[in-house]
């Protein structure tokens, strides 16, 4: 198999196999613990678009999709401490069953936002899903309750997780070199 953007990667961490099966786990677990509710999955854009599209397939209980924009990035490599929602829901998710889907937890400063936000529209519970998590980076407690993986502190993409919108569409997870990343014009890691 080719591999897109392969100069560009150190190393893979998770293979698309890998990942299928991670998801499907996942998603059994979801089924079990939500039985007999229906759930609001909540996307965060772009990133975990297609975790999302892959984990709602492996969900057996009802399931209504909506989604949100939230950035803290940029086209950086690092957080840049400012939180602004570009999107917001369209569904009411007052007394719903709410499980916010992400990518990748990184600082959990987004995260936690995020969550507070949900909170405050009373909905019946709220809870995470996240494909990856970087635990050495997390600046604040975070609660996922359901996790694919956890990645060392390197820069990751593939699989929705991009570096200045490229690279999402890998279908392994894998650490982008530091070269391509790391430039003259990249701030400082807050």
């Amino acid at each position: 198999m080719t591999i897109l953007y392969k100069d560009d990667l150190s190393t893979v961490l998770y293979t698309e196999d890998d990942i299928a099966r991670r998801v499907a786990e996942m998603g059994a677990q979801i089924s079990k613990d939500y039985e007999g509710k229906e759930v609001v999955l909540i996307g965060v854009l772009n990133g975990a678009v297609v975790f999302l599209s892959d984990l709602m397939r492996h969900i057996s209980v009802p399931v209504v999709v909506d989604m949100v924009a939230i950035s803290s990035y940029g086209s950086y490599s690092s957080t840049s401490g400012v939180v602004r929602i570009m999107k917001d829901l369209d569904q009411n998710v007052e007394s719903k069953h709410v499980l916010i889907v992400e990518d990748i937890v990184d600082t959990g400063l987004t995260l936690n936002y995020l969550v507070d936000y949900m909170r405050s529209r009373n909905p019946a519970s709220v809870k995470v899903v996240a494909m990856l998590s970087k635990p050495s980076r997390h600046k604040v407690k975070v609660n996922v309750e359901y996790l694919g993986f956890t990645v060392p502190d390197e820069f990751v993409v593939g699989y929705g997780l991009d570096f200045a919108h490229r690279y999402r569409n890998l279908p392994c997870i894998a650490v982008l070199k530091p070269e391509i990343y790391a430039g003259p014009d990249t701030p400082p890691t807050l």
